[in-house]
């Protein structure tokens, strides 16, 4: 049984992975030919996103059959043979399951849609508030009304996402035993770990207008969602010890958390929060433009690193995944620093407490793609909202500037293994452009250099391996009010590591207010290091893991 303390998981879209085949789309054959890569990177489970048949509205978050794979990615063969490439190598598994929605083409809504009534009720329908009026004023989370009028039935279908994409109605005790059931089907395939998508989305409370905002009060962390997820951990992944599993949390709160990810909750493994990746958001709106706030962002990490551990509860620690920029763009620098500044960031995270996430081409360092037009774009989120800042008074130049900063589409752009045409991604035209800079950022350039940022997340992915203290410690934050260090302690059975970063591009002569005397630096992305008695002079993005001797 692998402890998931001290394992890491590597996020794989597999649309943007590899191409086997020439068709300009990853697949799961494409994983498959990659497993060295991953292997040699130390992780220990592959999370890939949904690979099931899907009309692709939401790049496959709108799952039409839950028991097949998409042509597009390959066959079930296909995905066996992964499989077990993967179990030779000691990977395991991990499958995203999105159980808040079904795609609209699923066999359910059709069925409902026809007026079938047992399906109808697998699905959230209820009638306007009067002609041309949803039964709420709630927003979907891709712009427009929560809400769609089906005029032959003269009712609404609530689709918190797009309006592809019906909610599921969890309150239907056979919707429940539906989706236990798939998850079933896929540890019978030998699947030990699942990622679920929003699901603390599932339990909506009361159908009311929302008059302080979009109505996510009345839908998030519900009524009945503990109850919910002790089910389906009973039901199916809870009766094999083995399986991992890791709950998306949107728009969370950490008390709820606690019970999602405590110990002995019997609910999941681990959570992920988005609260730290809002700092460079004005409120809840990501569609502008503002600096990230350092202050926060470290408030918002130590807050849930000291109270999760206090209540024995396991978060999932990650800056990137395939619905988030590219953090070296983010909050690292693309220009002189750019290793410097990936090689922090990576530490900062791979040091917390908490199993750590790598999303595809993180380790590479790659960045954002810069892109100038909308043809460029492939994300329904990003094109909607294109339209949406304008017709809220932006000219076009400010909408791409906003896209190049927040699309989900920075993160899915193909993965650059080779200095090669296409980045050596496919053979034909990518379904979406490789990012210009694929002949200087690849794989290929990085594997075997010592100094590469890909060796740099290998070491980070060993030391948990090797330290208990890192795996297992408590988090200690380190003069946390600091404008530009972020620092923090790991104390576990008389063991102490300190992290000290630079989280900007200037120096800093940081005193630590304890004598240094007593530390070893066990990894750095700086060769050479400058301290002594209590005061650290810290380089552009310096970052250093010391041990207390």
């Amino acid at each position: 049984m692998k402890d998931f303390r001290k394992c890491t998981v590597y996020q794989i879209y597999p649309k943007s992975f590899y191409d086997s085949n020439g068709d300009g789309l990853g697949d799961l054959a494409g994983v498959t030919a990659k497993l060295d890569y991953i292997k040699a990177l130390g992780v220990d489970y592959i999370w890939l996103t949904p690979f099931f048949v899907s009309p692709q509205k939401d790049n496959g978050y709108d799952v039409e059959d839950y028991y097949n794979i998409d042509p597009r990615y390959g066959t079930m063969e296909d995905f066996e043979e992964l499989s077990a490439q993967a179990k030779k190598r000691g990977i395991r598994l991990m499958l995203d399951m999105v159980f808040n929605h079904t795609s609209s083409r699923n066999q359910w809504f059709a069925k409902a849609m026809a007026g079938d009534e047992k399906y109808k009720n697998y699905y959230i329908f209820k009638k306007g508030k009067g002609p041309g009026v949803p039964p709420t004023n709630w927003e979907s989370k891709f712009g427009g009304s929560a809400w769609e009028y089906l005029p032959q039935m003269d009712e609404y279908y609530l689709h918190l996402f797009d309006v592809s994409q019906p909610d599921l109605n969890w309150d239907n005790e056979e919707v429940r035993r539906e989706v236990a059931k798939v998850v079933r089907f896929w540890m019978d395939k030998g699947v030990q770990g699942f990622r679920f998508d929003v699901i603390n989305l599932i339990s909506k409370g009361a159908f009311e207008d929302d008059d302080q905002g979009d109505g996510r009060r009345f839908y998030t962390d519900g009524p009945k969602i503990h109850e919910y997820l002790k089910e389906l951990n009973a039901l199916s992944f809870g009766q094999n010890a083995d399986i991992i599993t890791v709950g998306e949390m949107s728009s969370t709160t950490m008390e709820n958390c606690f019970k999602y990810a405590g110990a002995d909750s019997h609910e999941l493994s681990m959570v992920f929060n988005f609260h730290h990746l809002k700092v460079d958001f004005m409120g809840n709106e990501k569609w502008v433009l503002v600096p990230f706030d350092f202050k926060k962002l470290k408030d918002i990490l130590f807050d849930w690193q000291v109270n999760m551990s206090d209540h024995n509860a396991w978060n999932a620690v990650f800056w990137c995944n395939h619905d988030q920029p590219r953090v070296v763009s983010r909050f690292g620098d693309e220009g002189i620093y750019w290793k410097e500044s990936a090689k922090m960031l990576a530490t900062v995270i791979h040091c917390l407490r908490g199993t750590p996430y790598i999303y595809q081409g993180e380790e590479l360092g790659m960045t954002n793609p810069g892109f100038t037009d909308i043809s460029q774009y492939r994300d329904v989120e990003s094109l909607n909202h294109f339209q949406i800042l304008q017709d809220k008074g932006l000219n076009k130049k400010c909408a791409y500037d906003i896209l190049s900063v927040h699309s989900r589409d920075n993160s899915r752009t193909p993965v650059q293994w080779t200095d090669e045409e296409n980045g050596g991604f496919t053979t034909g035209t990518p379904w979406i452009e490789v990012n210009k800079n694929y002949k200087t950022i690849n794989a290929a350039s990085q594997v075997d250099d010592p100094d590469s940022v890909f060796n740099y997340y290998r070491q980070l992915v060993q030391l948990r391996k090797d330290n208990d203290v890192i795996a297992y410690g408590d988090v200690v934050p380190v003069d946390p009010h600091h404008p530009k260090i972020f620092a923090y302690e790991r104390n576990y059975e008389g063991r102490q590591v300190l992290v000290v970063c630079n989280f900007y591009k200037t120096p800093e002569i940081w005193d630590l207010g304890r004598d240094l005397a007593g530390y070893k630096v066990i990894l750095s992305n700086y060769a050479s290091h400058d301290f002594s008695g209590t005061a650290i002079k810290l380089k552009p993005y310096e970052s250093i893991i010391f041990e207390k001797i």
